[in-house]
């Protein structure tokens, strides 16, 4: 399964566009395989993303807000699926469960040796 992004390009909200970039800039800078889709450029798409996410996890009122994340057709999220969550996981390190993605092996390999100084 491939991890998919939602994201709005045209967004005109400064904090979805943080928030996006955040989300993406992490997959990348974690080697985490991901599909970004735009959901400005395809109302397909678009109606996908709402259609799918859990009833209990969409907002009171209007429609959910980009970034949203998918593994699959699975919605990646606790609760109501906020950028809150996915922050947390990253800080718990949990962010691999979080995506439904089986964690890596910790690497040894590369890793640098620290001297302290007496």
């Amino acid at each position: 399964m491939v991890v998919r992004v939602f994201v709005a390009s045209c967004s005109g909200f400064v904090a979805i566009k943080k928030k996006q970039q955040d989300v993406v800039r992490f997959l990348e800078a974690n080697k985490i395989e991901f599909e970004e889709v735009d959901i400005t450029m395809s109302e397909e798409q678009r109606q996908w993303m709402y259609k799918n996410i859990p009833p209990e996890k969409k907002p009171a009122q209007g429609n959910p807000l980009p970034p949203q994340i998918f593994n699959g057709d699975r919605y990646c999220g606790k609760g109501n699926w906020d950028y809150d969550s996915f922050f947390e996981s990253k800080e718990s390190n949990t962010v691999f469960s979080f995506l439904g993605l089986k964690p890596r092996p910790a690497s040894t390999g590369g890793a640098l040796e620290v001297k302290s100084r007496r």
